[in-house]
């Protein structure tokens, strides 16, 4: 190989944790101007010329193109979201931007999600474009704001504006996905093929405001938490799609066990909260809002509810919550995107199965349907099939799935590093 796509993925990911990217959601945070700069240098430095856009003043987002752009063959999307998710200092036993290394885990706001990619990426394309190791194939490299957010000042804001960086593209790889579990004592990797649909949702009641003394039979509130208690109650049927299916099988294989769905992916253990919300839609209360005096009954009262609806539910999902919640209660969408899932198979598939099995021979693999979101969702707009391969061989005891938006959120050194010469192996072969 003659080259090391490992050599700088540790300092590249410290780098970019020191530089606090918090997205709140409202424009208060930083933005990601000063680390969209970064990759730019580091790209800069290795001969790839790049281009920063901004949606508005401080959300940038970078674009390059790399790889072989005479190939007749069509282009590959790598996309790493810049930004990441506040985090509360007092709550951590580190320093969230200090990217602190304490008994071989880097620590970090965005150590998981998702700057141990983006430094994985940046790690394998300086060392292969150093020693002229280009991939044969168009490359577009992709570093977006705002993805914690929904992605609308990034990788939406993107497509709708500059589609033409995208012509030619296909096909995606991107977050969530790679990283490894034990399921029957054995090394399972799995790889996002899907992702459910978002509807975040505003829940209003209104009533009759007045004196709180009063015996009061329309009242908002109570109407609210009667309808988010229907809500919190509600058991939304298993519903398992193509990707869900087939790791289903793997782990009636792995294991030998049978049961329902929802027994089988028990085997996952804590993992089971992300893997297991892949089987059914979800709804979780997220924020509420009411009143402004201790004796004054209001007028209205308001709840926000996280919505993640199946693919094929997009019609359905949000009639069926407004039933449930009742008539007391409006459900009306704050933000709405697409459900995606792609088949698990065909040439990008197998190059991901080769080169986790090239550096990991006892590695098994699935697909699996994430519960999240991701910028996959802007992609998909322009026909891009995408897949989630950031990968990680993580000790069989760390609860990983707990780490994302987490209190000491970290990523083992040597899990990084593994990542960073499975993914160089896949680019020879994607």
């Amino acid at each position: 190989m003659g080259y090391l796509p490992d050599a700088e993925t540790v300092d590249i990911c410290r780098d970019l944790i020191r530089m606090d990217t918090s997205n709140f959601g409202d424009d208060s945070g930083p933005g990601e101007r000063a680390a969209a700069e970064y990759v730019a240098a580091s790209l800069a430095e290795a001969g790839i010329e790049s281009q920063i856009y901004e949606s508005e003043p401080g959300r940038a987002t970078l674009v390059a193109r790399w790889g072989n752009q005479d190939s007749s063959r069509p282009g590959l999307v790598i996309h790493g979201h810049l930004d990441v998710v506040p985090a509360e200092a007092a709550d951590w036993s580190v320093d969230p931007f200090a990217a602190e290394i304490v008994d071989g885990y880097l620590y970090g706001r965005g150590a998981v999600d998702m700057k141990d990619f983006d430094a994985m990426l940046l790690s394998v394309v300086r060392a292969r474009q150093r020693a002229g190791a280009i991939p044969d194939r168009p490359i577009l490299l992709v570093f977006t704001a705002d993805e914690e957010a929904g992605g609308r000042k990034g990788a939406h804001w993107l497509v709708a504006h500059h589609p033409e960086w995208f012509e030619g593209c296909t096909e995606a790889i991107g977050e969530v996905g790679g990283f490894s579990t034990e399921v029957g004592g054995q090394r399972l990797y799995l790889v996002e093929s899907g992702e459910k649909g978002i509807a975040w949702m505003r829940l209003t009641a209104s009533g009759t405001a007045g004196h709180g003394s009063m015996r009061n039979d329309d009242n908002p509130v109570a109407h609210l938490a009667r309808g988010l208690a229907a809500l919190g109650d509600h058991v939304w049927p298993e519903e398992p799609g193509p990707s869900m299916r087939l790791l289903l099988d793997k782990v009636r294989e792995l294991t030998g066990a049978v049961g329902s769905p929802a027994e089988l992916l028990g085997h996952f253990g804590p993992a089971v909260r992300m893997i297991g919300a892949g089987l059914r839609n979800t709804t979780n209360p997220t924020m509420l809002q009411a009143g402004y005096k201790h004796n004054v009954v209001p007028g209205e009262a308001v709840a926000f509810v996280d919505g993640r609806y199946l693919p094929g539910h997009a019609e359905t999902f949000m009639p069926a919550v407004q039933e449930i919640v009742g008539d007391k209660v409006s459900v009306d969408s704050h933000t709405f995107d697409r459900a995606l899932e792609y088949a698990f198979e065909g040439d990008l598939v197998d190059a991901m199965s080769v080169s986790l099995h090239r550096h990991d021979p006892e590695a098994h693999i699935a697909p699996f349907l994430m519960s999240g979101g991701t910028d996959a969702k802007a992609f998909d707009k322009l026909g891009i099939t995408s897949y989630g391969f950031t990968p990680l061989r993580l000790p069989a005891d760390l609860d990983f799935t707990a780490l994302f938006h987490g209190v000491d959120e970290r990523v083992p050194l040597d899990a990084l590093e593994f990542g960073s010469r499975v993914f160089d192996t896949f680019l020879d072969l994607a």
